[in-house]
């Protein structure tokens, strides 16, 4: 009997701490207990979502019986185009995969989490820095032979086991492997660690691979369900009944985010602010896709992140438990979590009332060495004392209509309305692109002083021209998205200046200068 050609090929792309390397340990077990020639190589990283960990395994799919005597060759390395099966434990993973070139349509199999854990750079990103799901799902589905995607993380969670092991169940119902699945749940027992977890994520992961269609997303929570949601109603009833359709599903929506982030009162704010730019998209007769555009930033901008709201994500029950899932904690184990912050004198006074912090500001004027202190702490949020610190800071939402930050941030957002309702009465497009460049401003400390500067340098060289008439609407839609794209992409506004000066050169803004 002749022995194959080549080996079987397969590379694991996984987080630090997912449990890749336990994973490749199973597979390859698995396999010499079979006897079955196999070799595995790894490029470990560390338990954090920018250090990806590479595993590649090979397997000659015939036993050393067969093979008289003879030595098969291993490869340490995968080659582009060599691989038969990416396994990943999050979307993206499969997807740099794709972009390696392990991916190809004439031999790849990829077998892949739908769940997403967003890397610094998205999180960092001055605007919405996540990569689109369907983009990257539609790279793996024109590039590789064949899928089996579903969301691993939400399996291994109910089973209350790694999500290796629900990869392993989809591997195994693959039928790639040259072996049964008994072989590769004997390579779990034989482990011994968390043995009966283990074996629960893999049973879960087989049956989830077997009745998943080829390619699916995670469903999306269902964000309309809320406690007090009777209470808002009212207020969802004359969004519906005031705005089209198109503006109206995305009011609602910011009405419930508001409600939660704040109170009612300040959903009705948001409200009335969108009943009075109604009149701006009917002006510029844009058919309720000006209002929508805006109705969706007004809700982002008036849920603006600061200290309260920080400690609040901090202590939420399921941050904690998805923490504690992810370090692998058994039920019953204590986990501890620290929070290492270094709040600043800006983030200071954006919970002070408004006359104090304008005290200390101004303080700050004359003695810069206040701004370069910091206020170094490291809270247990897992400790009693830790979590009633957070605690208290998250239930200052009461007086977070007081503070020196909501005080900056509504005025802000009433001057923002305001130029793109003056921009309405020129162009739909020249409202839009003002609307847009909300997603400037967000964050808080430095990140949020980048967005303001940025903002402020587009409304003077190019929005304040446009709206004072001496520059056509059709260049200065052009001129604003350049210069919004520029600040995203470059937040130290390196590019945004290039931008601004390259902008300046044209025709229009210098016969405009002149």
């Amino acid at each position: 009997m002749s022995a194959p050609s080549r080996p079987l090929t397969l590379l694991i792309a996984a987080l630090g701490g997912e449990g890749g390397g336990v994973l490749t340990h199973w597979i390859v077990s698995a396999a010499s207990s079979l006897g079955f020639p196999v070799q595995s190589t790894s490029i470990p990283g560390v338990a954090q979502r920018t250090g990806a960990t590479t595993y590649y395994i090979e397997i000659l799919p015939a036993p050393w019986a067969e093979l008289d005597g003879r030595q098969p060759v291993f490869a340490l390395t995968p080659g582009a185009g060599d691989v038969d099966i990416v396994l990943a434990s999050e979307l993206l993973e499969a997807a740099r995969a794709v972009g390696n070139g392990f991916v190809t349509a004439d031999r790849t199999m990829v077998i892949a989490s739908s769940h997403r854990h967003y890397a610094i750079a998205e999180k960092i990103a001055m605007g919405d820095g996540r990569n689109d799901p369907a983009r990257l799902l539609d790279a793996i589905a024109q590039n590789a032979q064949a899928a089996l995607i579903f969301d691993m993380e939400a399996v291994a969670r109910e089973a209350g086991a790694m999500i290796s092991a629900v990869m392993l169940g989809a591997l195994a119902a693959s039928r790639h492997l040259p072996f049964p699945h008994d072989a590769l749940a004997a390579a779990i027992r034989a482990e011994g660690k968390s043995a009966d977890a283990n074996i629960r994520g893999f049973a879960a992961g087989l049956r989830a691979a077997t009745q998943a269609s080829a390619i699916s997303l995670p469903a999306e929570p269902d964000k309309r369900t809320h406690g007090g949601a009777r209470r808002l109603r009212s207020l969802e009833g004359e969004a519906a009944t005031s705005f089209p359709p198109v503006a109206a599903a995305v009011a609602v929506e910011g009405l419930r985010r508001l409600y939660r982030y704040q109170s009612r009162t300040y959903a009705k704010l948001y409200l009335d602010r969108l009943k009075t730019f109604a009149a701006a998209d009917k002006t510029a007769k844009a058919g309720g896709a000006l209002l929508a555009a805006t109705a969706r930033q007004l809700a982002v901008r008036m849920s603006y992140e600061d200290v309260i709201r920080v400690a609040a994500a901090k202590i939420a029950p399921d941050r904690i438990g998805r923490i504690e899932r992810s370090g692998g904690a058994k039920p019953g184990e204590r986990v501890r979590i620290v929070e290492f912050l270094k709040p600043g004198l800006d983030e200071i006074c954006q919970i002070l009332p408004v006359a104090l912090a304008r005290r200390l500001l101004a303080a700050a004027e004359s003695r810069p060495w206040l701004r370069d202190l910091h206020l170094a702490m490291e809270l247990e949020t897992t400790s009693l004392s830790g979590y009633l610190r957070l605690w208290g800071l998250a239930k200052l939402r009461a007086f977070r209509p007081w503070t020196h930050r909501y005080r900056a941030e509504q005025q802000a957002i009433e001057d923002w309305l305001a130029l793109a309702a003056e921009a309405a009465r020129r162009s739909a497009a020249l409202a839009l692109e003002i609307v847009e460049c909300a997603r400037l401003l967000k964050g808080y400390g430095d990140t949020l002083a980048r967005g303001r500067s940025n903002f402020a340098l587009i409304e003077a060289r190019v929005i304040r021209p446009l709206l004072a008439g001496t520059i056509p609407a059709e260049v200065g839609v052009d001129a604003i998205a350049s210069a919004r794209t520029a600040a995203l992409l470059d937040p130290d506004g390196t590019g945004l200046s290039i931008c601004l000066a390259e902008i300046e050169r044209r025709k229009e803004f210098r016969i405009a200068a002149e």
